[in-house]
């Protein structure tokens, strides 16, 4: 579906929202890695290593995976923020375990269980239905 806009509107537009694009992408990047610096000094300085923070560590990478899907492809699979969410949910059950209620560590442990299952649905519904090739519509019509 092609821009109703006027081209020499659109070209111009698309590009600042290139640039802005990239520039958040290198931002969202330095951040992460800002992060997961923070997070290796806090481990050093403890001399202890526990469970949440490699947990914390995995969402970190995860945000990683992400920039780097939409670099290198210019698109996020859906899976990635699914699994960002079950990380930290596990992440949160495992900081607050002593203080939460029995119910509330079942309904965390039924929200990543979901999330789970949303993410073998759509893993499964791309095996067997995979997304088409999408064309060029402008290859297409150059073609008739």
């Amino acid at each position: 579906m092609s821009s109703q806009l006027p081209p020499q509107f659109t070209r111009p537009f698309m590009k600042i929202f290139h640039i802005l694009e990239a520039i958040l992408l290198v931002a969202i990047t330095l951040a992460t890695l800002a992060a997961m610096v923070n997070e290796f000094i806090h481990v050093y300085v403890n001399k202890q290593i526990q469970l949440t923070d490699i947990l914390l560590m995995f969402i970190y990478l995860e945000v990683l995976a992400m920039v780097q899907q939409f670099v290198t492809n210019g698109k996020i699979p859906v899976r990635y923020p699914i699994y960002i969410a079950i990380m930290a949910i596990a992440r949160y059950i495992t900081l607050g375990m002593k203080e939460l209620d029995g119910i509330y560590v079942v309904w965390l442990a039924l929200a990543a269980f979901i999330l789970a299952a949303a993410t073998l649905l759509i893993r499964v519904g791309h095996h067997y239905w995979p997304y088409e090739k999408l064309t060029d519509p402008a290859k297409n019509q150059s073609e008739d």
